[in-house]
């Protein structure tokens, strides 16, 4: 038994060795991805251990980095798209199977997150972060209760509220708001959900979706529709930010990472991979950036005030309900939202 125990480990370093060295071949890996979602000291580790460089992009929403990407032709070998961008991704042939193969360190993702709707087979992405979308409070202003968009969004609170600046994320809530499926983009629905928005927009004051959290630490907004990991680190830093999730209904979201299939650096990028599953590297990255970490090891070295984060693990939620494909139904989500944005 211990020599099929040696043997394994020497097979695993081998493996690891060998993609190490063909990927030191390119000294250089190009990732694309959200703002604050990678802490410095990760990206600066994976560099001290391979040598390998990394040019680190950002962009502030799914679509922002799918029109890049189509735009770069190549320029990039990793990306983060969230759940249902990937699932467009994946349709149209623009991600690269992953070789599982040169990912032992997969192993740590919790099973359910391997196997979602954008990617059943989890045969292209890799699971990041989970996150919410839902409300903060900051209960030593805002002294009624408020549990969910229509508690929210009154006039008495005009002005007092920041939401992120995501026209899909918006639309999704007036649907659920109106009891309708946050999936179910169609010209009718729509019209229903116009007049809501149009009230909406009335009493927002910041449309933030890089750092939501700025406006209510500052003091410039009371109220804020953000998510969940901005959320974690409001809660971390003062416990007066509640964190509620909408009575309306809330959905988690999935950011991945993906290669693109015209990546220069293919070996480099699950290499990096790879690095980002180790349990002690993806601690790092919940330990900066608190969304709920997949990663089952990673999790077990978390603190319990850090699991305890209403916020960053919320109890009921459904991990399966989750955003989907629309197709043209995104083009016409951004129109209904620009209109209704320039008529204020």
């Amino acid at each position: 038994m211990k020599r099929l125990r040696l043997l394994v480990v020497t097979v695993l370093a081998a493996v690891f060795v060998s993609a190490a060295s063909a990927a030191k071949k390119s000294k250089e890996l190009n990732l694309f991805a959200w703002s604050e979602y990678f802490p410095q000291e990760v990206l600066d580790g994976f560099t001290e251990e391979t040598g390998i460089k990394i040019n680190y992009e950002t962009y502030a929403s799914s679509e922002e980095m799918l029109a890049k990407l189509i735009a770069g032709d190549g320029a990039y070998d990793l990306v983060q798209p969230s759940d249902y961008m990937a699932e467009v991704m994946i349709r149209n042939k623009m991600l690269r199977p992953l070789d599982l193969k040169q990912l032992p360190n997969r192993k740590n993702i919790e099973d359910q997150f391997l196997h979602m709707p954008h990617d059943p087979e989890g045969k292209f992405t890799v699971p990041f972060m989970i996150g919410t979308v839902g409300i903060v409070v900051n209960t030593d202003v805002v002294k009624e209760p408020v549990r969910g968009y229509k508690d929210l969004f009154q006039s008495k609170y005009k002005d007092r509220i920041v939401v992120v600046n995501d026209n899909r994320e918006i639309v999704s809530w007036a649907l659920v708001t109106l009891g309708l499926d946050q999936n179910d983009i169609t010209p009718e629905n729509l019209k229903k959900v116009r007049p809501l928005i149009a009230e909406w927009v009335k009493l927002i004051k910041v449309y933030d979706s890089d750092s939501p959290k700025t406006a209510l630490l500052g003091g410039d907004v009371d109220l804020g529709v953000v998510w969940s990991g901005e959320a974690a680190r409001l809660w971390e830093e003062d416990k007066k930010f509640a964190y509620i999730l909408p009575e309306e209904g809330a959905h988690p979201f999935v950011d991945v990472m993906a290669i693109p299939a015209k990546a220069p650096h293919v070996d480099a990028a699950h290499l990096f991979l790879d690095y980002i599953m180790r349990a002690e590297v993806s601690k790092l990255i919940s330990d900066e950036f608190p969304y709920m970490n997949p990663n089952a090891a990673a999790r077990a070295l978390l603190s319990e005030e850090q699991l305890a984060n209403p916020a960053s693990y919320p109890e009921g939620m459904d991990y399966m309900n989750v955003f989907r494909d629309i197709g043209r139904g995104a083009a016409a989500i951004d129109q209904l939202m620009t209109d209704l944005k320039s008529a204020q």
